[in-house]
């Protein structure tokens, strides 16, 4: 087993990787990452999995995964996710919830506590993550 690498050095395919990532790295969505597996982190081929934080009152840009699927685990918070075409539809997820969101699915996640930040695992079949991210215009 190799020891455990900050976000931005990638290692050999044929190692097990840890990453502990210490610092937020900002998206196209505009919430805080933390960067976990990826191809420029793990050397990943094939997936994606970070920790999102949504500031407490936040929300992310609306977006969409171009070609990819999206799957989130709630760890702390209630999210509402608005989605699909002028984000007219809603889900409220709440702590220990599993969230799949489609590829190509206009979404946007916001906060409902006004004191507390939400904390969620996402993964994608995208090891790039945020280069397939396409931000959305409801109105359009």
């Amino acid at each position: 087993m190799s020891d455990s690498q900050n976000a931005s050095s990638p290692i050999s395919s044929q190692e097990v990787v840890t990453i502990r990532p210490d610092t937020q790295t900002p998206t196209r969505q505009n919430l805080p990452y933390f960067v976990g597996i990826s191809a420029a982190t793990a050397g990943t081929k094939g997936i994606s999995l970070n920790l999102v934080i949504i500031p407490a009152g936040g929300t992310a840009e609306p977006h969409f995964h171009k070609d990819y699927e999206t799957a989130i685990y709630l760890l702390k918070g209630r999210v509402e996710t608005r989605f699909g075409e002028g984000l007219k539809q809603s889900v409220i997820n709440e702590e220990g919830d599993f969230l799949f969101i489609p590829p190509g699915v206009p979404h946007q996640p916001f906060n409902l506590s006004e004191t507390e930040p939400a904390q969620a695992i996402v993964a994608r079949n995208d090891p790039n993550e945020q280069e397939n991210v396409v931000l959305y215009s409801p109105e359009v």
